[in-house]
């Protein structure tokens, strides 16, 4: 495990950092596209809203390598907060070191102070890597499915 890093919230003089890990993660995922101008938009409408929105990253020496978003919304299955996980992903060289376990569980502290009762995220289906250590970290996989419609 990395101790050289640290996590923190993200500011907004992160964003540039924030977009080219959203690169990185963009083309694991097929669903998505890079689009500066839309990425830079929902990275400041995160941290324009800090009590319901959450950005953490991981710096190692000032640098940014990796970022973990969550967001919450109501849940009328759970009748109170849920938080979606969106974006998790760490730099390739960084990646096997504890980093993006250590970004999902500051993202899952910060959930559980704001009263979330679950924690929900999207995966690709053909990231197996990704699946696999979601599942080491206990989370589990539902029988839903997701769409979207533009």
């Amino acid at each position: 495990m990395a101790s050289n890093y640290i996590i923190r919230r993200a500011v907004h003089s992160d964003v540039n950092c924030l977009i080219g890990l959203l690169e990185i993660l963009f083309s694991i995922e097929s669903d998505f596209t890079v689009e500066e101008f839309k990425q830079r938009s929902g990275l400041e409408m995160m941290l324009n809203d800090d009590t319901r929105r959450c950005i953490m990253v991981a710096e190692i020496n000032q640098q940014v390598v990796g970022m973990c978003t969550a967001q919450i919304l109501v849940s009328t299955a759970e009748g109170g907060f849920v938080a979606v996980i969106e974006d998790l992903v760490v730099h390739k060289e960084y990646r096997g070191k504890g980093i993006g376990r250590g970004l999902l569980l500051s993202i899952e502290s910060w959930a559980i102070a704001k009263g979330v009762k679950r924690l929900q995220l999207l995966a690709d289906r053909n990231n197996t890597v990704a699946l696999e250590f979601y599942k080491s970290l206990s989370w589990k996989s539902t029988q839903l499915i997701c769409l979207h419609k533009k």
